[in-house]
């Protein structure tokens, strides 16, 4: 089949890299000449040849690799390359070509080998970045970040309807997005289209093509809180794992991920393992996808004998093996967990016996003891969890025993706030005085926009928790509102 002529620009979703190796780094692009159209304006069948260059220097004067790849029609045009070959720990450009189209150029960053000695690293930690509640001001600040990596931890799409004004974006009519959008997505079409509505963002492209992301999902990506193959609305299985398999394929499509995370209907294989060369270790769980049913519902409840039956499990008995094995093995300063929902115990209100949210792992705490047994017993010393999902600001310190304030502190825990899923957000949410009375180990609560940066070297952590002061008009400035370190050896977040 003789591939399409170009006649208009197919590269309007931007660049991006991701999971960076030693030797290798994922580089992604999507030809969408027409985004807002199903197709994206190309041909249903066949592939479109995509040249690509990697370069030493930011102008291409010295190309090191280049090549051609097919950005397939059943892949939706996207290209997944797996670039191996390169050199540790350093920094190259990137751009695609296809027809007389040039994509934007790239920045991307391999880690460092395995056994080399990292003086530092600094990572941003971003999630929940819902298109119609907000402008994705804090990705162009994270664009101008000098970070090694960044890391998104869920919700990079929501699968709610969006009208044409695109929600509190208050688009004007002369840029009304089309009704295709305002609907539920369902089907590949609409999730496919979902994430190229997304990407035509400028501040989300600016990230991606600043930094290296190492990307997991959380709910919204097929449907909120949902458990395993359980719909948070009932639906029959075959109806919901045809709805994740379509929202897993599009997932795959639009992230900087290798081949063996496409996913295999509704499957996909999304926990994996990192090295920072002795520094740290990451590991990237799946909270979703092999979870149990949510006890009492999947709001705050009280807990009981269903949560707390030891049987249940957030990761899946095969992830969670994989975890405490990788803690054992691990010979890393840090061992860091990038995952979705919150990991410390997060009380109500003050009460002996208080509601906790049956969505996170206060509703699998047989799950949570299970992993801090592992840290334990594998020895492990700074022990860190990074957590999106709740639109809020936390550091918090994993206790040993949460009802006990003096008992042992067995890691830390930074949860970053949303991009722009809440709206504007406030410093101290409404119920700031109660949450931070009934759960002394937390130590830092806001509710804005935002994202936070974490710096790690061989003596301390570092956590910047970087605020904004609205996101439902474009250009807010970007402050960092607190600052805490843990220090190797002795976890605990105390202000920087």
């Amino acid at each position: 089949m003789t591939p399409p002529t170009l006649t208009e620009n197919p590269f309007t979703l931007g660049v991006a890299s991701g999971d960076p190796l030693p030797d290798s780094v994922v580089l992604w692009t999507r030809l969408a000449p027409h985004p807002h159209e199903p197709g994206n304006g190309l041909p249903t069948q066949g592939n479109v040849p995509v040249r690509w260059e990697l370069s030493a220097d930011e102008h291409f004067r010295r190309v090191e690799q280049s090549g051609t790849v097919c950005a397939p029609a059943q892949d939706n045009h996207t290209v997944h390359l797996d670039l191996r070959g390169l050199e540790a720990d350093h920094v190259y450009w990137y751009r695609f070509h296809a027809g007389r189209w040039t994509s934007p150029v790239g920045r991307t960053r391999t880690a460092p080998a395995a056994d080399a000695l990292v003086g530092e690293a600094r990572l941003g930690l971003i999630s929940c970045q819902q298109y119609d509640e907000g402008y994705y001001t804090a990705l162009r600040h994270l664009a101008d970040e000098d970070l090694d990596a960044v890391f998104f931890v869920g919700d990079y799409i929501y699968e709610n309807a969006i009208n044409a004004q695109a929600g509190a974006r208050r688009y004007p009519a002369d840029r009304a997005l089309p009704d295709f959008y305002n609907h539920w997505t369902v089907n590949l079409d609409d999730f496919r289209q979902r994430y190229a509505l997304y990407k035509t963002d400028p501040d989300l492209q600016a990230a991606h093509a600043a930094h290296p992301w190492y990307v997991t999902w959380d709910d919204h990506e097929v449907e909120n809180n949902y458990a395993g193959d359980i719909s948070q609305d009932n639906l029959p299985a075959d109806v919901f794992r045809a709805r994740r398999a379509a929202a897993y394929r599009a997932y795959w499509e639009n992230m900087p991920l290798r081949r063996p995370q496409r996913p295999n209907g509704p499957d996909m294989r999304l926990y994996r393992r990192f090295q920072y060369g002795q520094l740290a270790q990451f590991d990237l769980l799946d909270t979703r996808q092999y979870r149990s049913d949510q006890a009492y519902g999947d709001g705050w409840r009280y807990p009981g004998p269903e949560s707390e039956n030891p049987a249940r499990t957030l990761t899946g008995a095969e992830q969670e093996r994989w975890l405490l094995d990788g803690f054992r093995n691990s010979t890393a300063t840090w061992n860091l967990v990038p995952q979705q929902v919150c990991f410390a115990r997060r009380k109500e209100t003050t009460a002996a016996r208080s509601k906790l949210s049956m969505d996170s792992w206060d509703g699998y705490p047989a799950s949570r003891q299970r992993v801090l047994a592992g840290v334990e017993q594998a020895g492990i010393e700074n022990f860190v969890v990074l957590t999106g999902d709740d639109h809020v600001h936390y550091a918090l310190d994993i206790k040993k025993d949460f009802d006990n304030p003096a008992s042992r502190t067995l890691g830390v825990e930074i949860v970053g706030t949303s991009v722009s899923s809440g709206f504007d957000g406030e410093d101290r949410p409404e119920d700031w005085s109660t949450m931070t009375a009934a759960n002394p180990h937390m130590k830092y609560y806001n509710g804005r926009r935002g994202y936070v940066i974490v710096s790690l070297d061989e003596e301390r952590l570092r956590a910047d928790f970087c605020t904004l002061p609205g996101v439902i008009t474009p250009g807010a400035p970007v402050t960092t509102d607190a600052s805490f370190v843990s220090e190797a050896g002795a976890p605990g977040l105390r202000p920087a």
